[in-house]
Order: structure tokens, then sequence, then C-alpha cells
């Protein structure tokens, strides 16, 4: 798995970087284990893990839009 990035730093990870962290938190999540506190903690870092991915989707989709709008 990968380390733990700050919270402060999801707003400058790739979306590729982003959706790792967010499969490390999810397994974390699905494997058990974590104190209530825990489980919160990372449910709310996979929260916002996941808002950096669907930000970045979004983005490609507007330069997609955008693209196809363009004359060739």
């Amino acid at each position: 798995m990968t380390e733990a990035t700050p919270a402060s730093d999801i707003d400058e990870l790739s979306y590729e970087e982003a959706r790792e962290r967010l499969i490390d938190v999810v397994a974390k999540l699905e494997a058990g284990g974590a104190s209530l506190e825990e489980s919160l903690a990372l449910w709310e870092r996979g929260e916002a893990l996941a808002k950096r991915c669907e930000e970045w989707l979004e983005g490609a989709r507007k330069r997609l839009a955008a693209a196809r709008d363009q004359p060739l």
C-alpha cells in the first residue's frame, strides 16, 4: 500500500495518485479491525480522495467537450 498523504496535500495529487490512495483507504475499511475513530478518519479521507478524483474527471470531460466543439 502507498504511504498516507496529509489531507491538505490531496489537492496536489494527480488522478492516478488519488485513485490509488482511495483504493488503499477502501481496502483498510473493508479489512476491518480499525477503531470507530480510525474508521471515521479513513472514511473522511476517502471522501476527500473521491472528490479529488471527480474533479479530475470533470476537468477531463470539459476538455473533451471543448475539443469536440473546435472546428477542424
